[in-house]
């Protein structure tokens, strides 16, 4: 087969691309002059909290499956083979883990950033501490995303990458900064329409191409692509099926339990039942996304079976596989390239407009506030956050370059994601599975686990592992420069060195390099580790934390929720000393925003005069008496009025007689929402 012969942009083309571009921008500036304009930080940051399950798991789905996500989907199949495919079960464990056990904690404290849990179990420091590590991640992740698929693209559409950059940038940018996250929720429900849209054309016509999907598996199978059973339980083998599930369940267990962009998504929702909801949604169009992207790859093999473009000089990086596929074989039907252009840089949008925003939210409540403004009005700080906005995605747009350094882009992103989410999931895995953990050793723990990460991760780049990759060929092709390909071949892959030939290849491994061997897909796993082992050794010498004087909400009663069937007696057992049942109402406190889906256990609920559906603020009490069959409180600027305690009052039928908290079946002036917290 000759050197390939790329087509270029046709008008229908760009109008796709550019028209891409337009509606997203459109939407933030939608977002911008309706509502209350964006004036405010609840509005900018959270959305009122007043947004639905779709459009939150939509979201949800859009930030983090990326054009990285579609670009690197196809090489892994086409270099290494199906068994990457095991990684969609992990989601399976991901998803009712991050859903029940981590999200609820986030909804019952009403927190905006989820590092201001840290300082609540913790204190500053620790709060600090993970802003600071969760920026880096975010800044360092979308220049890969922004960089990945604009180099791409003009290796084989000839469309300068810094054009890419810039306009994708800007736009972002625009819409970002002033449509707040409401702007960037829908347009990552439209964007992920574009990126099924743009795969699913792939694939169908990639299917007609060959003439069956079925004849693209059979090419795979005599090409070595289809494996399956690696059950290998050694961790530095690169995928295994372990490796894959388990390792992959940390790794996306970092992003979707504890992740200010993901968390903050979650907390728009009106109230928790539907966060999980979103959530549960959210789980099979991750594995939707990862098969479709792997089917691409294996049509793509299937093209090129017999004359490998790297090799044949058609592209530089096997990341272009997919854009090549596309301009090669798809650019006969006019508007395909452009809606695959969308749909790889709609992967882009969505995911920097949510690493935006969600960095906004962080530089703003927990760096911001706590050094340079502490009584800082909330006009101030929705200013402060759309600024921010704007200047990460500077920022960003600068780190392109370095994001050119880090290998290919999915395996690039993944060891992102192990070596500094992995510690923030420790530290606040730390935080809420062991009680007994104090803020020195939560400290100690997240440092020592960033430092052996980076150690690891910077280790493999320098003493890159030689890993099996299934094996190509340029029979079908006209190479200018061919060598004798039938006794040796060399493959040479950015990060990745493969030798197939008949003498082996010894390399001098340093001291503990075995760990430099350990695959990238259990960084997150391993700093997990780290994390929690130091911070207890930690906490043990500096005198651990009383459980019992932990405010329960902190504290997630794992057991309580993976077996509430057991008896209670038994479930008592595993608290570790917290009380998550408490008997006595000792105080209660203001909380904004609760409705009937916040009441759980014993908590009871009260209702608000500037509430705006009195009927409803009143069934919300109703239904916290018929649950907890105590009489109503009376209460006055969150405190107990008096004597007037709700033991006073059982018997009473509803403890009408004693409610001055309605008048006439009406909520009575001064009454304020109340939610009793339990110790």
């Amino acid at each position: 087969m000759p050197q390939a012969q790329v087509n270029t942009f046709h008008v229908v083309d760009y109008i796709v691309f550019a028209g891409t571009l337009l509606v997203s921008a459109g939407i933030g500036v939608y977002s911008a002059f309706t509502g209350g304009h964006q004036k405010t930080t609840a509005e900018f940051l959270m959305a009122n909290r007043q947004m639905g399950a779709i459009p939150a798991s939509m979201s949800l789905l859009a930030s983090f499956m990326s054009a990285i996500t579609l670009l690197g989907t196809p090489k892994e199949m086409y270099v290494y083979g199906t068994e990457y495919l095991w990684l969609a079960f992990s989601y399976l464990l991901v998803i009712p883990v991050a859903a029940h056990l981590f999200l609820p904690i986030f909804f019952r404290l009403k927190v905006t950033s989820a590092y201001e849990y840290l300082e609540m179990r913790f204190n500053k420091a620790v709060r600090i501490a993970g802003s600071l590590t969760f920026s880096l991640q975010m800044i360092l992740y979308m220049a890969i995303v922004l960089y990945a698929p604009s180099l791409a693209l003009e290796q084989v559409t000839q469309l300068n990458k810094w054009i890419a950059v810039a306009s994708v940038g800007v736009v972002c940018i625009f819409y970002t900064s002033i449509g707040g996250i409401k702007a960037v929720m829908w347009t990552d429900t439209f964007q992920i329409c574009m990126m099924f849209a743009g795969l699913l054309a792939v694939l169908i016509q990639g299917s007609i191409e060959l003439g069956g999907f079925g004849n693209a598996w059979e090419k795979n199978i005599e090409g070595e692509r289809i494996n399956f059973l690696d059950f290998d339980p050694d961790p530095r083998e690169r995928h295994t099926v372990w490796t894959c599930v388990f390792g992959g369940f940390f790794t996306w267990l970092a992003v979707y339990g504890v992740n200010q962009a993901q968390v903050q998504r979650a907390l728009t929702v009106v109230d928790l039942k539907r966060a999980q909801i979103a959530y549960w949604v959210n789980g099979p169009g991750l594995g939707l996304i990862l098969i479709v992207s792997a089917m691409s790859g294996i049509l793509i093999y299937a093209h090129y079976f017999d004359c490998d473009p790297k090799t044949n000089g058609d592209i530089s990086d096997l990341d272009q596989l997919l854009p090549l596929f596309v301009m090669d074989k798809l650019a006969f039907l006019p508007g395909l390239p452009g809606l695959f252009t969308a749909c790889l840089f709609s992967g882009a949008l969505s995911t920097i407009s949510s690493g935006l925003n969600s960095l906004a939210t962080v530089f703003t409540l927990d760096l911001f506030e706590q050094f340079c403004c502490k009584n800082m009005s909330d006009k101030r700080a929705t200013i402060t956050s759309k600024i921010m906005s704007v200047v990460f995605g500077i920022l960003m747009m600068g780190l392109t370059y370095v994001a050119s350094l880090l290998g290919g882009v999915l395996q690039a992103a993944l060891a992102l994601f192990g070596m500094i989410g992995g510690p923030l999931l420790g530290v606040f895995t730390l935080g809420m599975f062991f009680p007994w953990a104090n803020w020195k050793g939560a400290l100690a723990g997240l440092i020592t686990g960033l430092v052996m990460t980076f150690w690891i991760g910077i280790g493999a780049q320098i003493y890159k592992p030689i890993l099996w990759t299934a094996p190509v060929s340029t029979a079908g092709c006209n190479v200018a420069n061919a060598t004798n390909l039938t006794t040796v071949m060399t493959t040479s892959l950015t990060g990745v060195t493969a030798t197939l030939s008949t003498t082996p290849v010894t390399t001098p491994e340093p001291m503990l390099g075995g760990l430099y061997n350990l695959s990238y897909l259990w960084y997150s796993g391993f700093a997990v580790l780290v994390v929690v082992v130091v911070g207890m050794l930690v906490s043990a010498v500096t005198g651990y934390t009383d459980p019992e004087k932990l405010d329960y909400r902190l504290i997630c009663p794992v057991f309580d929720e993976m077996f509430c069937c057991f008896p209670k007696s038994c479930l008592k057992t595993f608290r570790c000393g917290v009380d998550h049942h408490p008997e006595k109402f000792h105080y209660c406190c203001v909380c904004k925003d609760v409705d009937k889906d916040d009441i759980q256990d014993e908590e009871i609920v009260l209702e608000a005069t500037d509430h705006k559906d009195n009927s409803a603020a009143l069934s919300l009490t109703n239904l916290a008496f018929e649950k907890d069959e105590e009489a109503n409180l009376a209460t006055q600027n969150g405190h107990f009025k008096g004597g007037d305690h709700p033991q006073n009052h059982k018997g009473d039928e509803g403890g009408k007689n004693h409610n001055p908290a309605t008048q006439n079946g009406q909520l009575a002036n001064g009454v304020e929402l109340i939610h009793i917290k339990q110790f």
